[in-house]
């Protein structure tokens, strides 16, 4: 028996293996989507984290600023001051507003810095700080801070008491209300 030629052999449809052109470019379209949306979010965490290092590290510039201003022996000037400092590899401008409170003794330090080749108006850390100085002795009693006595650090302006010995003692300041017996009594007092 011969076969008959190939083109009067019925024909078999085969069942399609694989994709087609149209399959293979709708999927790449959908992956190279994907692809850029990871990649805008790995883009926008390094923008934050290069800004956060910035604000960061301004942050730090402003309380040296402040932490030197508390180490002088005079308190800062009332006024508003600037400079500029090399901190961590680049140049930060600052500028600090001192103010006086209502507390004679007492400055506030408002401190801004941005970086020095920015506008003006950029600020990346604002700081504020105080001066004051000492109005009474360390571990002494309640100051009075509505002005109330005589003035003088640490008195309330009343004559002073005496004691069993006989010799005179200043009374500590203490608010309204208060319990005048102390917590822990001196051992001279027990």
């Amino acid at each position: 028996m011969t076969r008959p030629p190939a083109d009067l052999r019925p024909r078999v449809a085969r069942s399609a293996s694989g994709f087609t052109l149209i399959e293979v470019l709708a999927a790449l379209v959908i992956v190279a989507l994907g692809m850029l949306g990871v990649i805008e979010a790995v883009s926008q965490q390094a923008r934050n984290g290069a800004y956060l290092r910035e604000k960061t590290i301004a942050h730090w510039v402003a309380m040296n600023v402040v932490t030197e201003q508390r180490l002088q022996p005079a308190p800062p000037p009332v006024a508003e001051s600037s400079d500029e400092v090399e901190f961590a590899g680049q140049r930060w401008r600052w500028t600090m507003n001192v103010t006086q409170t209502q507390v004679q003794s007492l400055r506030r330090m408002d401190v801004t810095v941005r970086p020095a080749d920015s506008r003006d108006d950029v600020v990346l850390a604002s700081v504020t700080g105080f001066y004051g100085s000492a109005i009474g002795p360390a571990g002494g009693g309640t100051i009075a801070w509505n002005g109330a006595g005589s003035g003088s650090p640490g008195g309330d302006g009343d004559a002073a008491e005496g004691d069993e010995n006989g010799k005179g003692k200043k009374r500590p300041v203490r608010p309204p209300g208060e319990d005048p017996r102390p917590v822990n009594p001196p051992a001279s007092e027990q």
